[in-house]
């Protein structure tokens, strides 16, 4: 473990995410009753992170802030009055108390004691992307096994879980990238059926599985690629908008809303927080944390990086150009099963 604690911090916000955060030094404070001391192994990188970075998220931080929304770590002290998380214990996260760090100091009240004898990493991404996925999947549109559901950026981290989770249910899936050379990648992660976006999809697409009723669409580009994807659905299909990769508004002509009976959603993980039951949340990182450990959920990686290459590592993340997922692993390696 590192010895002196280390942070990635910001005092700002731009247009160049790697720019504005840096790695410093800080002193712990004394363990106070009902707290415990946490080592971090492992935080991802993930979009809202470099939007946050940015400024173009939509929830942000006072500042200066340290960057990361998620991650695990192993309990290393527990302060007076702390029962049932002993040193030793790997535990959830809290989502967005700045990640990027070697060390937190929580309150146990709250606390998600995680599965022994996982990979850190992979449980890492537990709270962001795999709900995501799932809560989209299942939240929109009552699929049955054999249904039939259209996303794009398949290559991301979102769109991987999403092959998995629907695979699981017995729901096919049609895999949409924006790059030929993603579709391996895609495919690797267990999709059957991946096709390049373009102006003509619905006919590739019917020439790539058929002239089948796909009912859901999950859009995380927006721009051109949001009509894209509507023009996929069946009658009183429903499109999901998480995000927009593209930089761009989603653009869909009414005739789609008029004629067809098309559906526009949004989806923000935030706010389904904010308005879910505490057993329904539970219930949600119960499910995900079993497939994980279960080895039946899993999320591409491509790199891992220390709190010292922070920037290069936020400019990875930022790249357009990644099939896998950048992870911080701030007390260094610990890719072994915990």
């Amino acid at each position: 473990m590192t010895t002196q604690p280390k942070k990635a911090q910001y005092e700002q916000r731009g247009p160049v995410p790697q720019d504005v955060i840096h790695a410093v030094d800080f002193e712990l404070p004394p363990l106070q009753a009902g707290q415990v001391r946490v080592a971090v192994l492992a935080a991802p990188i993930n979009p809202s992170d470099v939007l946050t970075l940015t400024g173009e998220y939509g929830l942000l931080p006072p500042l200066p802030a340290v960057g990361g929304n998620e991650g695990v770590g192993r309990i290393l002290e527990v302060g007076d009055g702390v029962t049932g998380l002993p040193a030793g214990t790997v535990v959830l996260l809290p989502v967005g108390c700045g990640t990027w760090t070697t060390h937190l100091t929580l309150p146990a009240k709250g606390l998600v004691p995680l599965p022994s004898g996982v990979d850190p990493v992979q449980l890492s991404m537990l709270t962001v992307n795999p709900p995501t996925a799932l809560l989209m999947l299942t939240e929109f549109v009552d699929l049955q096994p054999g249904d039939w559901v259209i996303q794009n950026a398949a290559n991301s981290a979102v769109g991987g879980y999403l092959v998995q989770l629907a695979k699981l249910r017995g729901i096919n899936t049609i895999n949409v990238v924006r790059r030929a050379s993603a579709i391996e990648a895609v495919k690797a992660s267990g999709a059957e059926h991946v096709v390049v976006d373009a102006e003509d999809l619905p006919k590739r697409v019917r020439e790539l599985v058929g002239d089948v009723p796909v009912k859901l669409a999950i859009d995380c580009v927006g721009g051109v690629s949001t009509e894209n994807l509507a023009r996929c659905l069946v009658e009183g299909g429903t499109l999901v908008n998480y995000g927009a990769m593209s930089g761009e508004r989603c653009m869909i002509s009414p005739r789609y809303f008029v004629f067809r009976d098309i559906v526009l959603r949004g989806f923000w993980l935030s706010q389904w927080f904010k308005k879910a039951a505490p057993d329904k949340r539970m219930a949600v990182f119960g499910e995900i944390a079993g497939l994980i450990a279960e080895g039946k959920l899993q999320a591409r990686i491509q790199a891992s990086y220390g709190l010292d290459d922070i920037r290069e590592a936020v400019a990875a993340a930022a790249s357009g150009a990644r099939d896998g997922k950048i992870v911080i692993e701030p007390n260094g390696p610990s890719r072994a099963a915990i």
